[in-house]
């Protein structure tokens, strides 16, 4: 029941918890939840705060309290070495979804896969849009690059430089490709789609260099 007192609209506690629990079950709210490693990082912080209070360092020592945070440190750097770094919300969000005009929840394999079909027969429309979607959804899934929502294919193949520059040029090619043949309705040709792929192969394959400390 809602009880109304002039133009306000006041719910009973039986709509109120209601209106609540939908409010809350929204998937922003899933969303915005910290990851285990935020949670790991905050008991830590407040760890080693605690250890450096007024009472804990007359008690301990600075010695044993240096000591012990170096040894956090180190065990930090462990996980972070076994596990890797966490993978951002936003980026885990976007393997999966739209992707270059298109909502697709295919993974770079099966994108792959559907462009070779539509290569052996000579479609090589599909094939091209297929494969140029694998080759950016691929480094999605290794979390190379992380392009914003919407983004162009010449938007990703920015991206994509900046990760390897010697591929530059190739992947400009490929992303002019799925450009022709997406908006400006330019059929592909065998060759174009065996360039495609060949960018689409070597990436799949490279590393990123390390950055010189």
């Amino acid at each position: 029941m809602i009880l109304r007192f002039d133009d306000m609209f006041v719910p009973d506690g039986d709509d109120a918890r209601r209106w609540a629990e939908e409010e809350l079950s929204n998937q922003r709210y899933a969303e915005a939840k910290p990851t285990w490693f935020d949670l790991l990082a905050r008991d830590i912080a407040r760890f080693i705060a605690d250890l450096f209070n007024s009472d804990n360092t007359a008690n301990v020592g600075p010695s044993a309290l240096i000591i012990v945070s170096v040894l956090i440190f180190a065990a930090l750097v462990t996980v972070l070495i076994i596990w890797g770094r966490p993978r951002r919300p936003s980026a885990v969000r976007r393997l999966h979804g739209g992707l270059l005009g298109a909502e697709d929840d295919r993974s770079a394999a099966q994108l792959r896969a559907d462009a070779d079909r539509a290569a052996k027969a000579e479609d090589w429309d599909e094939a091209t849009i297929l494969r140029f979607r694998a080759l950016a959804r691929g480094l999605l899934e290794r979390d190379l690059i992380d392009p914003t929502p919407g983004a162009t294919a010449q938007g990703i193949a920015r991206e994509v430089g900046m990760v390897f520059p010697a591929e530059t040029a190739s992947v400009r090619a490929a992303a002019v490709s799925f450009d022709d043949v997406r908006y400006l309705r330019h059929p592909a040709s065998p060759q174009s789609y065996a360039q495609l792929a060949a960018a689409d192969d070597r990436l799949s394959a490279l590393r990123p260099e390390a950055v010189p400390a």
